[in-house]
């Protein structure tokens, strides 16, 4: 998974580490044509059959495109065939969590049959339980067909537990999903029970600190240090710590560690939208949108505050900062409007940035729009309309490729986990709150709030 977090050092680091892993993709001609265009329904009968469809199209990543052997995603899928050296046996954990968040959609909504959705998820539980872990939590990477850790990077070689609390928060919601199911359903929530219980989210406190990191190495232990602290896209992580029924941390760590002893907070207001919530390294303009996608496909924002934040208040205003930036398109970028926004970390036309109104190179990434349709219906469907009409110059296989410039007239046919497995799950709490409802009723989540003086308002 390349992201670029903006925490710390973390941008000149998570950049050592993809160029330490992975050669450089070499870039055809900006065709950007899939050899195979998958043909298209020319219209819908309404906006539901067309989300229906955006969906099960996007959730096909995760099914038709999974890895074999784990079920798990592809860190990549490239139409055109060209992959970094090494690269395409690589499943990543926390999109394969994105991804089983879909798997939940798709069998709800019966894109799949429930039994074989069931199958699929018992697979990748298996593979999850004999796969490298690092004190109950999985590595950033894995070879899939034999479970092993791939290095993201030298020291990156061990637990990476944010992409951990990625998969966990969806497989909690499978638990949920299935718990009171027949004899075979209640088998894969009590498995993923054991995954739950394994996480040491104690011994992630680096000797006890009030603060958490996000990883270790029984090679180089501690080196990689980056503890976490808000804001950014890891918030997930103290709500599962804290909910632990095994290896649960005090709520100081939150308090003192996330929020920095309140230095969470800021009064800026992009475009009138009050951020609340200090974004790390883009304080005045909001960051990559990923940020209001990654901690909340199970974590409901609507009506939970605590003494720092209403977070639903700060997730749509960061959605709204970002679509009132590409609206008023400071820099005249080609095709910024209303029916074309969405600013996050994607591929991009130098090779993948961190896209943010202070990171703003002309590049559209479709899921930052999709994926935010819980916080902007409106905006987000005129993004989906928008983005649909351009054809299929930024279609292919597994639904809009990854991102595209019109100002750059680029596009590759290539996927990345992290963007395509958000927006199945995302869409669907917008349409019933599926996963929002599945992740908030599980007792150690309860618990684990209360514990950190959240508030939840129906």
């Amino acid at each position: 998974m390349y992201r670029i977090i903006y925490t710390l050092a973390a941008v000149a680091m998570l950049l050592t580490a993809c160029s330490s892993t992975a050669s450089p993709v070499p870039e055809p001609p900006n065709t950007g044509q899939d050899p195979i265009v998958p043909n298209r329904p020319s219209s819908f009968a309404n906006d539901d059959a067309f989300l229906d469809y955006i969906q099960k199209v996007h959730f096909n990543y995760m099914w038709e495109g999974a890895e074999p052997t784990s079920g798990l995603a592809p860190e990549r899928i490239h139409l055109d065939g060209i992959y970094p050296s090494n690269d395409k046996h690589v499943v990543t954990t926390g999109g394969s969590g994105f991804g089983v968040a879909g798997l939940l959609v798709a069998i709800d909504r019966g894109f799949i049959g429930r039994s074989e959705g069931v199958a699929r998820l018992h697979k990748i539980v298996d593979y999850l339980t004999k796969a490298d872990r690092f004190h109950g939590v999985w590595p950033h990477w894995l070879n899939g067909p034999t479970g092993k850790v791939v290095p993201f990077g030298q020291k990156d070689n061990g637990g990476d537990l944010v992409e951990s609390c990625f998969m966990m928060q969806s497989l909690l919601c499978v638990r949920e999903y299935f718990k009171n199911g027949n004899a075979d359903e209640k088998a894969l929530a009590e498995k993923i029970n054991v995954l739950w219980h394994d996480m040491d989210f104690d011994w992630y406190r680096n000797g006890g600190k009030d603060v958490i990191y996000w990883h270790w190495s029984p090679e180089y232990g501690w080196e990689m240090n980056f503890p976490l602290e808000g804001y950014n896209e890891c918030m997930i992580v103290y709500i599962l710590a804290a909910a632990s029924p095994t290896h649960s941390v005090p709520a100081s760590c939150y308090h003192k560690g996330w929020a920095r002893s309140g230095a969470i907070t800021t009064d800026a207001a992009p475009y009138g939208h009050p951020l609340l919530l200090k974004h790390n390294g883009a304080e005045q303009t909001g960051g990559p949108l990923f940020w209001a996608h990654y901690s909340w496909i199970g974590l409901c924002p609507k009506g939970l505050k605590d003494r720092y934040a209403d977070y639903w208040t700060a997730m749509r205003n960061h959605v709204l900062s970002d679509y009132d930036y590409c609206v008023a398109n400071p820099k005249g970028y080609d095709g910024y409007g209303a029916d074309c926004w969405g600013l996050t970390a994607s591929y991009s036309v130098g090779g993948y940035s961190a896209h943010a109104p202070n990171n703003d190179l002309g590049v559209i990434t479709p899921t930052a729009a999709l994926s935010s349709f819980p916080y902007t219906p409106e905006q987000s469907m005129a993004a989906l309309k928008g983005f649909w009409k351009k054809g299929s110059w930024i279609w292919g296989k597994y639904g809009f490729y990854d991102a595209f410039s019109e100002k750059a007239k680029w596009t590759l046919p290539r996927y990345l986990a992290i963007d395509q497995c958000t927006i199945a799950p995302m869409i669907e709490n917008y349409r019933t709150g599926l996963l929002w409802k599945l992740f908030m009723n599980c007792p150690e989540v309860k618990e684990g709030l209360k514990k950190l003086d959240f508030t939840v308002e129906q």
